[in-house]
């Protein structure tokens, strides 16, 4: 059973008995924004076709921004683009984007622990909680003996959305950002990676 063939948030909720509540758990930590990227995001959604499907949303609108904060914890996480996640027959599947620990064998190595799963869906964010959850459940048990919390990303492009998983608690962010609000979007991105820098850190301290 893929990710994919779960349509609604309660089906996974009742499939994993995850408990599902809502709170704004997000912060602001501030990213200074280039002027090339906003000018080059100006002219794609002026002169270019950017969200006619999930694949171009995607190349065009969510990965150009994860890329951006990316960049400054590079050294740490490796940003994986439709990589394989697989823990059973009820959990596999290829999430949009994946935040992992930089393995000490070489970038190339798809390395646990498992930050940050990102999902994209043209028009349904029911469907892509769905789906971006059960993807969180397969990282949190992948990563086995590194209790985390996984954090997940539904867009549109336009609109982002953001939820945690801590334990069997699932957490939706209830105030959704814009990449109309851009200043607002990248500090909040930010947060999310600090949070996962925090994260490693303490458990390369344990």
């Amino acid at each position: 059973m893929a990710f994919s063939s779960f349509k609604t948030i309660g089906e996974v909720l009742k499939a994993f008995q995850v408990t599902y509540t809502e709170a704004n758990f997000i912060s602001e930590i501030t990213f200074t924004v280039s002027d090339y990227f906003r000018e080059d995001l100006e002219l794609m959604m002026r002169d270019a076709v950017v969200d006619n499907s999930e694949f171009a949303i995607c190349e065009n609108l969510i990965y150009p921004v994860i890329k951006e904060v990316w960049k400054i914890y590079r050294h740490h996480f490796i940003l994986w683009s439709h990589q394989s996640l697989n823990y059973d027959e009820k959990l596999s599947g290829f999430p949009e984007y994946i935040l992992a620990k930089r393995s000490p064998l070489g970038k190339v190595v798809f390395d646990k622990p498992y930050f940050i799963l990102v999902e994209a869906k043209q028009d349904n964010f029911e469907t892509g909680w769905a789906q971006c959850l059960a993807e969180m459940i397969a990282a949190q048990r992948l990563n086995g003996e590194y209790p985390i919390t996984i954090y997940g990303i539904v867009s549109n492009g336009g609109v982002w959305q953001f939820g945690k998983l801590e334990g069997n608690f699932f957490t939706k962010n209830i105030t959704p950002f814009t990449i109309y609000e851009l200043d607002k979007l990248f500090a909040i991105v930010n947060f999310v990676f600090q949070q996962c820098e925090v994260q490693l850190n303490n458990l390369v301290a344990a």
